[in-house]
Protein backbone atom coordinates (compact mmCIF):
# COMPACT_ATOMS: atom_id res chain seq x y z
CA UNK A 1 0.00 0.00 0.00
CA UNK A 2 1.08 3.58 -0.71
CA UNK A 3 1.86 5.95 1.50
CA UNK A 4 -0.78 8.43 0.02
CA UNK A 5 -3.15 5.42 0.61
CA UNK A 6 -2.30 4.75 3.66
CA UNK A 7 -2.31 8.75 5.08
CA UNK A 8 -5.61 8.83 4.01
CA UNK A 9 -6.94 5.80 5.75
CA UNK A 10 -5.12 7.12 9.27
CA UNK A 11 -7.33 10.50 8.66
CA UNK A 12 -10.72 9.34 7.82
CA UNK A 13 -9.52 6.77 10.64
CA UNK A 14 -9.03 9.95 13.23
CA UNK A 15 -12.14 11.34 11.62
CA UNK A 16 -14.40 8.89 12.34
CA UNK A 17 -13.58 8.34 15.83
CA UNK A 18 -14.00 11.72 16.34
CA UNK A 19 -17.64 12.02 15.43
CA UNK A 20 -18.30 9.28 17.10
CA UNK A 21 -16.88 10.73 20.44
CA UNK A 22 -18.97 14.24 19.89
CA UNK A 23 -22.12 11.78 18.68
CA UNK A 24 -21.71 10.03 22.28
CA UNK A 25 -21.22 13.65 24.10
CA UNK A 26 -24.47 14.90 22.19
CA UNK A 27 -26.08 11.81 23.55
CA UNK A 28 -25.13 12.47 26.94
CA UNK A 29 -26.38 15.81 27.12
CA UNK A 30 -29.18 15.15 25.81
CA UNK A 31 -30.47 12.77 28.54
CA UNK A 32 -29.17 14.93 31.13
CA UNK A 33 -31.85 17.79 30.47
CA UNK A 34 -34.04 18.10 32.88
CA UNK A 35 -37.58 18.94 31.84
CA UNK A 36 -40.37 20.49 33.98
CA UNK A 37 -44.16 19.91 33.80
CA UNK A 38 -47.08 21.13 35.38
CA UNK A 39 -50.42 19.27 36.61
CA UNK A 40 -53.80 20.41 36.75
CA UNK A 41 -55.14 20.48 40.08
CA UNK A 42 -58.28 19.30 40.20
CA UNK A 43 -61.40 19.80 42.00
CA UNK A 44 -59.94 23.14 42.17
CA UNK A 45 -61.18 26.02 43.02
CA UNK A 46 -63.90 25.00 45.35
CA UNK A 47 -67.14 27.56 44.55
CA UNK A 48 -70.27 27.16 46.15
CA UNK A 49 -73.29 25.23 43.80
CA UNK A 50 -74.89 28.09 43.34
CA UNK A 51 -72.21 30.32 42.27
CA UNK A 52 -72.17 31.50 38.43
CA UNK A 53 -68.42 31.50 36.88
CA UNK A 54 -68.94 33.57 33.42
CA UNK A 55 -66.02 34.92 31.80
CA UNK A 56 -62.73 35.25 33.90
CA UNK A 57 -61.29 37.88 31.89
CA UNK A 58 -58.68 38.87 34.15
CA UNK A 59 -56.02 37.27 36.90
CA UNK A 60 -53.31 38.42 38.96
CA UNK A 61 -52.47 37.00 42.07
CA UNK A 62 -52.16 39.57 45.41
CA UNK A 63 -50.03 40.11 48.10
CA UNK A 64 -50.82 37.13 50.41
CA UNK A 65 -50.73 34.69 47.28
CA UNK A 66 -54.40 34.45 46.09
CA UNK A 67 -55.91 34.70 42.91
CA UNK A 68 -57.86 38.04 42.27
CA UNK A 69 -60.64 36.57 39.33
CA UNK A 70 -62.61 39.63 37.11
CA UNK A 71 -65.21 37.90 36.56
CA UNK A 72 -67.19 39.11 33.29
CA UNK A 73 -70.90 37.47 34.15
CA UNK A 74 -72.64 38.64 30.41
CA UNK A 75 -71.32 37.54 27.05
CA UNK A 76 -69.46 39.84 25.01
CA UNK A 77 -71.14 42.42 23.07
CA UNK A 78 -70.10 45.40 21.41
CA UNK A 79 -71.44 48.20 22.26
CA UNK A 80 -72.73 46.58 25.92
CA UNK A 81 -75.38 47.03 27.19
CA UNK A 82 -76.07 49.74 28.72
CA UNK A 83 -77.26 48.89 32.37
CA UNK A 84 -74.01 48.10 34.88
CA UNK A 85 -74.06 44.10 36.04
CA UNK A 86 -75.46 43.08 38.81
CA UNK A 87 -73.30 40.28 40.16
CA UNK A 88 -69.95 41.20 42.25
CA UNK A 89 -67.60 41.15 39.61
CA UNK A 90 -64.24 40.84 41.66
CA UNK A 91 -63.30 38.25 43.44
CA UNK A 92 -60.53 36.57 45.73
CA UNK A 93 -60.08 33.05 46.02
CA UNK A 94 -57.73 31.49 48.39
CA UNK A 95 -54.61 30.16 46.37
CA UNK A 96 -54.50 26.59 48.69
CA UNK A 97 -58.10 25.64 49.68
CA UNK A 98 -60.26 26.82 46.27
CA UNK A 99 -63.08 29.36 48.35
CA UNK A 100 -63.91 32.46 48.15
CA UNK A 101 -62.72 35.01 50.17
CA UNK A 102 -64.03 38.15 49.23
CA UNK A 103 -66.46 39.20 46.47
CA UNK A 104 -67.81 42.99 45.33
CA UNK A 105 -67.76 45.34 42.05
CA UNK A 106 -71.59 45.13 41.69
CA UNK A 107 -73.00 48.26 39.82
CA UNK A 108 -69.88 49.27 38.75
CA UNK A 109 -68.54 47.20 35.39
CA UNK A 110 -69.70 46.96 32.04
CA UNK A 111 -67.66 44.75 30.30
CA UNK A 112 -64.90 43.71 32.36
CA UNK A 113 -61.65 42.62 30.49
CA UNK A 114 -57.66 43.15 31.89
CA UNK A 115 -56.71 42.55 35.85
CA UNK A 116 -53.73 43.69 37.72
CA UNK A 117 -52.40 43.69 40.95
CA UNK A 118 -49.89 46.47 41.45
CA UNK A 119 -46.94 46.83 44.01
CA UNK A 120 -49.21 47.88 46.66
CA UNK A 121 -51.86 45.63 46.26
CA UNK A 122 -54.15 47.66 44.37
CA UNK A 123 -56.71 46.33 41.81
CA UNK A 124 -56.52 48.06 38.30
CA UNK A 125 -58.18 46.79 36.02
CA UNK A 126 -59.74 47.85 32.32
CA UNK A 127 -64.00 48.08 31.00
CA UNK A 128 -63.68 47.97 26.87
CA UNK A 129 -67.50 49.24 27.95
CA UNK A 130 -66.84 51.71 30.23
CA UNK A 131 -63.76 52.60 27.58
CA UNK A 132 -61.80 53.30 31.41
CA UNK A 133 -59.26 52.06 33.42
CA UNK A 134 -59.87 51.99 37.24
CA UNK A 135 -58.30 51.59 40.19
CA UNK A 136 -59.16 50.55 43.45
CA UNK A 137 -57.39 49.28 46.94
CA UNK A 138 -57.84 45.65 47.98
CA UNK A 139 -61.22 46.47 49.80
CA UNK A 140 -63.17 47.69 46.86
CA UNK A 141 -62.69 51.71 47.07
CA UNK A 142 -62.18 53.35 44.23
CA UNK A 143 -58.46 55.12 43.97
CA UNK A 144 -58.42 56.51 40.11
CA UNK A 145 -60.30 56.38 36.86
CA UNK A 146 -58.43 57.45 33.66
CA UNK A 147 -61.18 57.94 30.09
CA UNK A 148 -64.31 59.02 29.86
CA UNK A 149 -67.17 56.96 31.17
CA UNK A 150 -68.39 54.76 27.64
CA UNK A 151 -66.90 57.78 25.33
CA UNK A 152 -64.19 56.02 22.44
CA UNK A 153 -61.16 58.22 22.14
CA UNK A 154 -58.31 58.76 20.63
CA UNK A 155 -56.15 61.13 22.50
CA UNK A 156 -53.92 61.21 25.56
CA UNK A 157 -57.03 61.43 28.20
CA UNK A 158 -59.59 58.75 26.29
CA UNK A 159 -59.25 54.77 25.04
CA UNK A 160 -61.19 53.00 22.28
CA UNK A 161 -61.54 49.09 24.37
CA UNK A 162 -58.81 49.09 26.30
CA UNK A 163 -57.39 45.61 27.78
CA UNK A 164 -55.04 45.66 30.17
CA UNK A 165 -52.52 47.50 32.66
CA UNK A 166 -49.12 46.89 33.99
CA UNK A 167 -48.02 48.99 36.62
CA UNK A 168 -44.32 50.27 37.66
CA UNK A 169 -43.00 49.71 41.51
CA UNK A 170 -42.98 53.37 41.37
CA UNK A 171 -46.46 54.05 40.29
CA UNK A 172 -45.83 55.02 36.37
CA UNK A 173 -48.15 52.40 34.23
CA UNK A 174 -48.95 51.34 30.87
CA UNK A 175 -52.01 50.41 29.21
CA UNK A 176 -52.41 48.45 26.21
CA UNK A 177 -55.49 50.10 24.14
CA UNK A 178 -56.59 47.95 22.48
CA UNK A 179 -59.51 46.62 20.14
CA UNK A 180 -59.82 49.89 18.07
CA UNK A 181 -56.44 52.43 18.95
CA UNK A 182 -53.75 49.26 18.99
CA UNK A 183 -51.15 51.18 20.72
CA UNK A 184 -49.75 51.38 24.06
CA UNK A 185 -49.57 54.35 26.41
CA UNK A 186 -47.53 54.82 29.17
CA UNK A 187 -48.65 57.25 31.81
CA UNK A 188 -46.40 58.51 35.20
CA UNK A 189 -47.56 58.01 38.74
CA UNK A 190 -49.68 61.53 38.65
CA UNK A 191 -51.81 60.39 35.57
CA UNK A 192 -49.99 62.63 33.27
CA UNK A 193 -49.25 61.34 29.72
CA UNK A 194 -45.53 60.33 28.81
CA UNK A 195 -45.80 58.79 25.76
CA UNK A 196 -46.80 56.16 23.21
CA UNK A 197 -46.61 53.29 20.31
CA UNK A 198 -48.61 51.75 17.86
CA UNK A 199 -51.00 53.32 16.16
CA UNK A 200 -54.37 55.05 17.36
CA UNK A 201 -57.15 56.80 15.35
CA UNK A 202 -60.56 57.23 14.73
CA UNK A 203 -60.49 54.74 11.73
CA UNK A 204 -59.64 51.85 13.78
CA UNK A 205 -59.23 49.48 10.50
CA UNK A 206 -56.00 51.45 10.06
CA UNK A 207 -54.77 51.63 13.58
CA UNK A 208 -53.42 48.30 12.86
CA UNK A 209 -50.26 46.87 12.05
CA UNK A 210 -47.56 44.37 11.95
CA UNK A 211 -44.06 46.33 11.55
CA UNK A 212 -42.16 46.27 14.73
CA UNK A 213 -43.87 48.47 17.58
CA UNK A 214 -46.92 48.10 15.91
CA UNK A 215 -50.03 46.31 16.87
CA UNK A 216 -53.09 44.44 15.80
CA UNK A 217 -54.97 44.51 18.98
CA UNK A 218 -52.63 44.77 21.76
CA UNK A 219 -54.57 42.27 24.15
CA UNK A 220 -52.27 41.90 27.50
CA UNK A 221 -49.21 43.59 28.70
CA UNK A 222 -46.32 42.77 31.72
CA UNK A 223 -42.91 43.94 33.07
CA UNK A 224 -40.10 42.22 33.99
CA UNK A 225 -37.70 43.16 36.46
CA UNK A 226 -35.66 45.47 34.50
CA UNK A 227 -38.96 47.13 33.44
CA UNK A 228 -39.18 45.82 30.12
CA UNK A 229 -42.78 45.68 28.18
CA UNK A 230 -44.11 42.79 27.10
CA UNK A 231 -47.15 42.70 24.60
CA UNK A 232 -49.24 40.00 23.44
CA UNK A 233 -50.30 40.83 20.16
CA UNK A 234 -53.35 38.88 19.90
CA UNK A 235 -54.02 39.28 16.28
CA UNK A 236 -50.54 39.34 14.91
CA UNK A 237 -50.13 36.29 16.73
CA UNK A 238 -46.91 36.97 18.39
CA UNK A 239 -45.04 38.81 21.73
CA UNK A 240 -43.25 41.78 21.19
CA UNK A 241 -40.42 42.62 23.79
CA UNK A 242 -39.39 46.73 24.41
CA UNK A 243 -37.76 48.84 26.93
CA UNK A 244 -39.14 50.78 29.52
CA UNK A 245 -39.03 53.97 27.06
CA UNK A 246 -40.96 51.57 24.05
CA UNK A 247 -37.81 50.52 21.85
CA UNK A 248 -38.54 47.61 20.35
CA UNK A 249 -36.14 44.72 21.64
CA UNK A 250 -37.38 41.15 20.45
CA UNK A 251 -40.21 39.10 18.95
CA UNK A 252 -41.45 36.01 19.13
CA UNK A 253 -43.77 34.50 16.25
CA UNK A 254 -46.32 31.91 16.88
CA UNK A 255 -46.30 29.24 13.92
CA UNK A 256 -49.04 26.79 15.78
CA UNK A 257 -52.06 29.05 16.38
CA UNK A 258 -54.30 31.62 15.61
CA UNK A 259 -54.08 34.34 18.32
CA UNK A 260 -52.02 34.88 21.68
CA UNK A 261 -53.93 36.38 23.91
CA UNK A 262 -51.81 37.14 27.24
CA UNK A 263 -48.40 37.26 28.94
CA UNK A 264 -47.07 37.22 32.21
CA UNK A 265 -43.77 37.31 33.94
CA UNK A 266 -42.40 34.77 36.82
CA UNK A 267 -40.03 37.14 38.54
CA UNK A 268 -38.92 34.94 40.56
CA UNK A 269 -37.39 31.78 38.08
CA UNK A 270 -36.89 34.79 35.14
CA UNK A 271 -39.57 33.52 33.14
CA UNK A 272 -42.20 34.45 30.69
CA UNK A 273 -45.65 32.31 30.56
CA UNK A 274 -47.90 33.30 27.90
CA UNK A 275 -51.56 31.60 26.09
CA UNK A 276 -52.66 31.26 22.81
CA UNK A 277 -55.97 29.95 20.60
CA UNK A 278 -55.83 28.07 17.98
CA UNK A 279 -59.62 28.73 15.96
CA UNK A 280 -59.81 25.89 14.24
CA UNK A 281 -58.80 23.03 16.89
CA UNK A 282 -60.65 24.91 19.51
CA UNK A 283 -57.92 24.72 21.75
CA UNK A 284 -55.51 26.71 24.10
CA UNK A 285 -51.94 26.10 24.67
CA UNK A 286 -49.48 27.25 27.76
CA UNK A 287 -46.29 28.32 26.78
CA UNK A 288 -42.81 29.10 28.81
CA UNK A 289 -40.28 31.32 27.94
CA UNK A 290 -36.85 32.45 29.01
CA UNK A 291 -37.14 36.65 28.82
CA UNK A 292 -35.31 36.93 25.68
CA UNK A 293 -38.49 35.08 24.36
CA UNK A 294 -36.64 31.81 23.58
CA UNK A 295 -39.28 28.95 23.80
CA UNK A 296 -38.52 26.11 26.55
CA UNK A 297 -41.51 24.19 26.63
CA UNK A 298 -45.46 24.31 25.82
CA UNK A 299 -48.60 22.01 26.52
CA UNK A 300 -51.67 21.44 25.01
CA UNK A 301 -54.88 21.75 27.05
CA UNK A 302 -58.09 20.56 24.62
CA UNK A 303 -61.69 22.46 24.43
CA UNK A 304 -59.85 25.81 26.06
CA UNK A 305 -60.09 29.39 25.29
CA UNK A 306 -58.03 30.61 27.76
CA UNK A 307 -58.01 34.78 28.06
CA UNK A 308 -55.42 35.40 30.73
CA UNK A 309 -52.64 33.97 32.82
CA UNK A 310 -51.24 34.76 36.37
CA UNK A 311 -47.88 33.04 38.26
CA UNK A 312 -47.28 33.03 41.77
CA UNK A 313 -44.01 32.69 43.73
CA UNK A 314 -44.11 28.67 43.67
CA UNK A 315 -44.62 28.81 40.11
CA UNK A 316 -48.11 27.67 40.34
CA UNK A 317 -50.03 28.77 37.32
CA UNK A 318 -53.76 30.28 36.84
CA UNK A 319 -55.70 30.59 33.73
CA UNK A 320 -59.05 31.88 33.18
CA UNK A 321 -60.91 29.87 30.26
CA UNK A 322 -63.73 31.61 28.85
CA UNK A 323 -65.04 29.09 26.94
CA UNK A 324 -65.52 26.71 29.62
CA UNK A 325 -66.01 29.35 32.05
CA UNK A 326 -63.80 28.19 34.66
CA UNK A 327 -60.79 28.84 35.97
CA UNK A 328 -57.70 26.27 36.19
CA UNK A 329 -54.60 25.83 38.49
CA UNK A 330 -51.47 23.83 37.46
CA UNK A 331 -48.61 22.99 39.88
CA UNK A 332 -45.21 22.94 38.71
CA UNK A 333 -43.14 19.37 38.83
CA UNK A 334 -40.02 20.28 38.65
CA UNK A 335 -37.94 17.85 36.29
CA UNK A 336 -35.18 15.38 37.71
Amino acid sequence: MSYKKLGFLCLCTILLLIGCKQSKEKRIVTENVIHDSYALVKDWPNLPEDYIVGMPTGLAINSKGNIVVFNRTRPWSFPPPEEKIKNNIIITIDNETGKILKSWGTDLFLMPHGLEIDWDNNIWVTDVGLQQVLKFNSDGELLNMLGEETILGYDSIHFALPTDVAVNPEGSFYVSDGYRNSRVVKYDKDNSYLFEWGKNGPDYKLNKGDKEGEFNTPHGIDLDKNMNVYVADRENNRIQKFNSEGKFLAVWQNKSAHQLYSVAVDHKNNYLLAIDYDSIAKTSKILRFDLDLNLDMQFNNPNTRYHDIAIDDEGTIFVGDIAGHKIQKFLLVKGE
